[in-house]
């Protein structure tokens, strides 16, 4: 892989992933913008380096995940992360066959869009503001609501904090905690991609896709830079996000996925054929 083309996706990701936006769609769209071949490679690759954006919860909030005299957080957590584990597994095939559907993604992006404009009217009066006030039993439904990033185009950020606000939880807390749900999430599903998926076909072993890491130098050097880079960029998009949800609400990132989705349909229905 071009290192340059893996640093672009790599500030994509780190951008996108906690914002709700969809970093799948961003990334599948720039790696199609930048002419790149959809090789195995690339889907494990953009599926990897969001190891480096896991890494930026734990240093950000990184008192909330060491307080290990806070046993209840961990439970949330874990407890929270079932629906997506049992969910994932279970319409994998389904979830890949869409993400080379590039038509479909920019359609879910303008939907996604159309929802956020109105998510800030829907929820009046929040009662919690922090991750203490929120039961095992909020938590696995804002769980569930994770659920719907499944179909790619959704945004898993998108989709937990506004479960998150259906629970009662003030914009920043539904955003702190999809943010910490993240780590569970996205590790597993790094773990499952990476050496897991291709367990079973053909010629395939456990640690297939360390393997195609291993594969190359080429392939050595953008899994870790493409790692770093994922991990600076999230980090400063964390720390960005919060205040500008607090302040601006959900209509501008409404406003920005139904003007990206209407341009990337212009572009995949009468330019890219």
């Amino acid at each position: 892989m071009d290192l340059i083309k893996a640093i672009i996706i790599a500030i994509v990701e780190g951008l996108t992933e906690y914002l709700p936006i969809s970093s799948t769609a961003h990334m599948g769209f720039a790696a199609n913008l930048m002419g790149m071949e959809e090789t195995e490679f690339l889907k494990m690759f953009q599926v990897s380096i969001q190891f480096g954006a896991i890494l930026s919860v734990v240093v950000a909030y990184w008192k909330k995940f060491f307080d290990f005299n806070n046993l209840k957080f961990y439970l949330k957590l874990g407890f929270a992360v079932i629906p997506a584990l049992f969910l994932g597994y279970l319409f994998d095939d389904k979830i890949e066959a869409v993400l080379g559907n590039q038509i479909a993604i920019s359609s879910v992006l303008v939907l996604g869009g159309v929802i956020l404009l109105f998510a800030d009217s829907w929820f009046k009066n929040p009662k919690i503001d922090d991750e203490k006030g929120i039961s095992i039993k909020k938590a696995v439904t804002i769980g569930f609501w994770q659920c719907l990033a499944m179909m790619p185009g959704t945004s898993r950020s998108a989709a937990s904090i506004i479960g998150g606000m259906t629970q009662g939880l003030t914009r920043k807390a539904a955003a702190e905690f999809s943010f910490f749900l993240a780590v569970p999430t996205m590790l597993a599903v790094t773990v499952y991609s990476v050496f897991v998926k291709t367990w079973g076909k053909e010629t395939a072993t456990p640690m297939k896709g360390y393997e195609m890491i291993m594969e190359s130098q080429n392939h050595i050097i953008a899994f870790i830079v493409g790692n770093i880079v994922a991990f600076i960029v999230a980090l400063i998009a964390i720390k960005s996000f919060i205040g500008l949800l607090n302040k601006y609400g959900f209509k501008p990132w409404g406003w920005y996925r139904i003007f990206v989705g209407v341009a990337l349909l212009i572009y995949f229905q009468w330019f890219n054929k």
